[in-house]
């Protein structure tokens, strides 16, 4: 038997690094802070006081989701500081589509060895993405697991709360046959697609993280870094003052996948192709790998991040509000009538 006296540390776990991350990341946290938090930063759990005052009926609504394969971007770049933004938008924004104010957030923090720096630059990203939305972050998990993860590598994960009173939910049973569909630009590829987009430029096309990505006038690893874009302040304006029939948050799946997730029986969502600015990089993505229209529209987003349901009479008012809250927004198609058997979203050209 060893003399030596073997430590945490020596098998790969760092406590005093931990501490000195929980250190940087103190001011971060708090800087999201909101009426209703009633913990700091280091408990075993977070306290979210609901304020059952403001709500007659009050609905909570939650959400989980992670980055996907665009971490990889982010460890070829060696840029962290955008990707919390992701997370905390993958979550709201799924929330949010039920009629929900987001309340507070958790994160989840996996890596081989733990960097202080680098996972503050994370966390500073989620606390952007948190205020960005309105939502505190109450609490979270760093996890050192050595062996686990590639050198430089992690995963994250989000956790999402919010409320809504149970008469205001919105789960697209109102909508009808002749809604207006609204699209609210999305910021690029947001985070889905990232496996077939990596494939298409590096391998198809040839580039470098570092290269200029044609038409764009920006490099590869800036372009896929775009935060995605959160909804939250833009859709808790229209709640206010519009009903909303049914919204998508558009994600994995594309228009193609997550519209239907929506519609009541016999409504079919029809999109006119040409009515809204598709940016470039979709065209540099479709024309790198030869890709089929309809894989393009289930794969990505395609310049669309929200697509909202609503009544005829109210989208154009709907259209000059997203505008003035400095949202590009369009009519991007209609509720028409599906027979037994149609497909439910149908894509037109011209």
């Amino acid at each position: 038997m060893s003399e030596q006296k073997i430590t945490y540390k020596d098998a790969g776990v760092d406590i005093e690094a931990g501490n000195s991350f929980v250190n940087m990341i103190k001011p971060l946290v708090k800087s999201t802070f909101r009426p209703g938090v009633m913990t700091d930063i280091g408990g075993f759990g977070g306290l979210f006081s609901l304020n059952t005052t403001k709500y007659q009926n009050p609905v909570l609504v939650s959400g989980t989701d992670g980055v996907g394969t665009k971490l990889k971007i982010a460890f070829m770049t060696d840029r962290h500081d955008t990707v919390g933004i992701d997370l905390v938008a993958m979550c709201v924004n799924d929330i949010v589509v039920q009629g929900a104010e987001p309340l507070f957030f958790l994160d989840y923090l996996a890596t081989g060895k733990l960097l202080p720096e680098k996972a503050a630059s994370i966390v500073k990203g989620i606390a952007e993405g948190c205020r960005q939305a309105g939502c505190a972050l109450i609490g979270g998990e760093t996890a050192e697991m050595p062996g686990f993860y590639a050198d430089g590598e992690y995963d994250v994960a989000g956790f999402a709360v919010g409320v809504v009173e149970r008469d205001k939910i919105i789960d697209g049973s109102s909508i009808a046959v002749g809604n207006r569909l609204i699209g609210i630009a999305s910021s690029g590829l947001h985070s889905n697609g990232y496996s077939l987009a990596r494939k298409l430029i590096f391998e198809q096309l040839g580039l470098s993280i570092d290269s200029e990505l044609p038409g764009t006038g920006k490099t590869v690893g800036d372009v896929l870094l775009t935060p995605t874009r959160i909804y939250i302040r833009a859709m808790m304006n229209l709640l206010k003052d519009f009903r909303i029939n049914g919204i998508a948050h558009i994600t994995g799946g594309g228009l193609i996948e997550n519209i239907p997730r929506i519609l009541p029986r016999g409504c079919r969502a029809t999109i006119q192709l040409n009515s809204w600015e598709r940016p470039a990089l979709f065209d540099i993505l479709r024309d790198a790998g030869n890709v089929e229209r309809n894989e393009m529209y289930r794969t990505f987003n395609m310049g669309i991040g929200m697509v909202l349901a609503v009544a005829e009479e109210e989208a154009e008012d709907m259209l000059y509000r997203l505008n003035g809250l400095d949202e590009k927004a369009w009519i991007i198609g209609e509720i028409t009538t599906c027979p037994d058997g149609c497909e439910c979203v149908e894509l037109v050209e011209g």
